[in-house]
This record gives structure tokens, C-alpha cells and sequence, in this order.
């Protein structure tokens, strides 16, 4: 009995400790977002804000192309995310429902994608890009969608296939056309992988900055991650507390997302899909 307990409560430090070192940096991030210029610069670092201040909050919203950069990446993930579900969903349908020709290459070509590196990909999707048109801001919409799409794909994939059939063939057998059935049994239970593939989708979209910053051309045209990095390195003394206060505005909306779909996520983890 004690070996067991000790047991569990070395694993729970263990995961106490991950957990710390984890949430410190984004800890950090806040705490100096609220420190005043003489306490961020100071030799001995403080924990907490001595004298609170939103100067920095301030100062980042008052940059240029901050919302302009805002509203551009809401709009590219908003669209990235929704396609690339509607394609994902599509998709985990045939590969979880229906037996074709090519169905397992599909898969492994599907997760061999995942293992490329995204470095390895810039200069092919560039000059593909390039060769239409699109270095703009619907070259990385495409880019975004092609990224989340294999995970996407196979995260829904798994939900679909812990759906008995015998759903949908009852709701046949009552009189329901195989549309139907797909709209009215297939889609709601799957609702709940639907918001946590998007979550994923999101939050990747939502903080890429490698492809953003190369396809790009800057000026009106870039996601706030390209945004920030000018902040970062465009002067030659960086300004810690205005870069941590608009670090603390970027990551606010996936925070807020997350938020909003939070109870659908549990939901799927802990409901069934039958009941007896």
C-alpha cells in the first residue's frame, strides 16, 4: 500500500513538474507584459509586477498594422480552418466508411507527409505558388489547409471508426435515405472531433509564422506572427515589455477559442456514442 502511494505521488511531482515548466514561460510572458521599463530591465529579476502598468498594452496597440495584420489572420484562418474540415471530414468519411482501391496507400502516404519536415516544403510550395500567382494572402490560405489537412484527416478518422454502423443502417431500415442518415446520426456524434480537430487546426494556423513570413511580401499583406517578428527585430534595442504585451494580444483569441469549444471537447472524451 505505501509502495503504491509513494508511487502515485512521484508521478504526480512529475507531472507537476512538467506542468511548471510548461506554464512558466507563458507566465513570464504576462508578468513582464504588466512590468514597467525600469523593473524589466532591472538586474534583479522580480516574479510579479511591482507597479502594474498597461504603457506596453498600449503602446503595441498603437503600431502600425497591428489590426490590419489582425484582421488579415483572422481571415486566413477562419477559411483555412473551415475548408480544411469540410475536406478532413469528407475525407475520414471514405477511409473510415467505404473499402476503394488505394485505400491504405492513401493512409500511409497521408501519415508519411506528416513525417517531412516543413523547413524541406518552403522553396517547392514557393515556386509552386509562384508558377499562380499566389504569393499572397491565398497562398497561405492554401498552405495552411494542406497542412492541417493529413493529422485532420486522421484524428476524424478515428472518431468515425468508434461509430457502429448499425446507427446508420437502423436509421436506414426506419425509412431514412443514406443522406439522411449521414445528416441526421453520422454527423452530430461526430460533432465533438469536429471541435477538437479544430482546435488543432486553429491554434496551428492561428501561430505559423515560417510559411507567413516567406510567401508574404509584408506591409498590409502579412498574419500577425510575421507582424510581431518586425517588433522583435527591427530596432536595435528591443522593447521587452511592448514585444510580452503583444505576444499577451496575440495569444488572447486562441485562449477565447478554446474557451468557447472547452465543454464540447470533454464532451467527446467522456460520452458514448450508444446507449444502452
Amino acid at each position: 500500500m505505501r509502495i503504491r502511494l509513494r508511487g502515485r505521488l512521484g508521478w504526480n511531482a512529475v507531472g507537476l513538474l512538467l506542468f511548471a515548466v510548461m506554464v512558466f514561460p507563458v507566465f513570464w510572458m504576462i508578468s513582464t507584459a504588466f512590468k514597467p521599463a525600469d523593473e524589466i530591465n532591472s538586474f534583479t529579476p522580480t516574479w510579479l509586477p511591482g507597479s502594474p502598468t498597461l504603457r506596453h498594452f498600449r503602446d503595441a496597440l498603437a503600431l502600425p498594422n497591428f489590426w490590419a495584420d489582425v484582421k488579415n489572420t483572422v481571415i486566413v484562418v477562419l477559411v483555412a480552418v473551415s475548408i480544411a474540415m469540410v475536406l478532413a471530414f469528407l475525407a475520414a468519411v471514405a477511409l473510415a466508411k467505404y473499402r476503394f482501391t488505394g485505400r491504405k496507400l492513401f493512409i500511409v502516404l497521408m501519415i508519411g507527409v506528416q513525417m517531412i519536415p516543413g523547413a524541406g516544403l518552403i522553396i517547392p510550395l514557393y515556386v509552386l505558388l509562384g508558377r499562380f500567382g499566389l504569393v499572397n494572402l491565398t497562398g497561405v490560405i492554401v498552405v495552411y489547409i494542406s497542412a492541417v489537412l493529413p493529422f485532420s484527416v486522421w484524428t476524424l478518422r478515428g472518431f468515425l471508426i468508434g461509430i457502429p454502423k448499425e446507427l446508420e443502417e437502423a436509421a436506414m431500415v426506419d425509412g431514412s435515405t443514406r443522406l439522411g442518415a449521414f445528416v441526421r446520426i453520422l454527423l452530430p456524434l461526430v460533432a465533438p472531433g469536429l471541435v477538437a480537430t479544430s482546435v488543432f487546426a486553429f491554434i496551428t494556423s492561428w501561430n505559423e509564422y515560417i510559411f507567413a513570413r516567406i510567401i508574404l511580401n509584408g506591409g498590409s499583406s502579412q498574419t500577425i506572427t510575421v507582424w510581431l517578428s518586425y517588433i522583435f527585430g527591427s530596432q536595435r534595442a528591443t522593447d521587452w515589455g511592448e514585444l510580452m504585451a503583444a505576444s499577451t494580444l496575440i495569444a488572447i483569441p486562441v485562449v477565447i477559442f478554446f474557451l468557447i469549444v472547452q465543454r464540447r471537447i470533454a464532451f467527446g472524451l467522456t460520452a458514448g456514442a450508444v446507449r444502452g
